[in-house]
């Protein structure tokens, strides 16, 4: 029986990384590129923020269009008027997300906070309705982050709204190409 790093050691003709083995540099140059976009994105969380923002606000204009879309795709269906109406709702979010960017992050950092508040608060209730299992501690450990960082966004708000957002971008593009760096020179020692 094979597990994973000896697979990973020993790459077959057929296997489904032997085509990555080959294009290692590029994998890691991808994760190189991530990198200097969190440094750069946390050098100015501000214009980050705005920049997250920006792009939230054109996938709210692509799937209020694929609503519309979809409504008149479907339109024998009774809730034709409701899609419509939906979708509408999204393109016209969108627009505004573009025309009060600072409103929007307000907003959006305010959900993400309360997002963050229940999911911990429902980590932990899981974590105690656990049956005494060793993997509970872990759970309640990550509700009670969780919350922590919810709380502390919340507790911000709406100061918080001007940097937060970009600053978990940051955080996220650094981890990301940390990722693909590991992916990459992980391949590269495969070969």
């Amino acid at each position: 029986m094979t597990n994973a790093s000896d697979t990973m050691g020993n790459p077959q003709p057929g296997s489904d990384t032997a085509p990555l083995r080959a294009k290692w540099g590029w994998i890691v140059a991808l994760g190189v590129v991530y990198l200097l976009a969190g440094f750069i994105a946390l050098g100015s969380v501000a214009m980050a923020t705005f920049a997250s923002v920006l792009v939230v606000g054109v996938m709210m204009i692509i799937a209020g269009v694929a609503e519309v879309v979809s409504a008149f795709q479907i339109k024998s269906w009774g809730k034709f008027l409701l899609w419509i109406l939906l979708g509408v709702l999204y393109i016209v979010a969108g627009f505004v997300t573009f025309e009060n960017p600072l409103l929007a992050a307000v907003l959006l950092t305010l959900v993400l906070g309360a997002s963050l508040v229940a999911s911990g608060i429902m980590r932990i209730i899981l974590a105690f309705s656990m049956k005494r299992e060793t993997l509970s501690i872990w759970v309640a450990l990550s509700g009670g982050i969780t919350l922590l960082l919810g709380l502390l966004i919340v507790a911000r708000w709406p100061v918080s709204s001007l940097y937060i957002l970009g600053l978990l971008l940051g955080i996220d593009l650094i981890m990301a190409g940390a990722g693909w760096i590991g992916v990459g020179f992980g391949l590269r020692r495969g070969r």
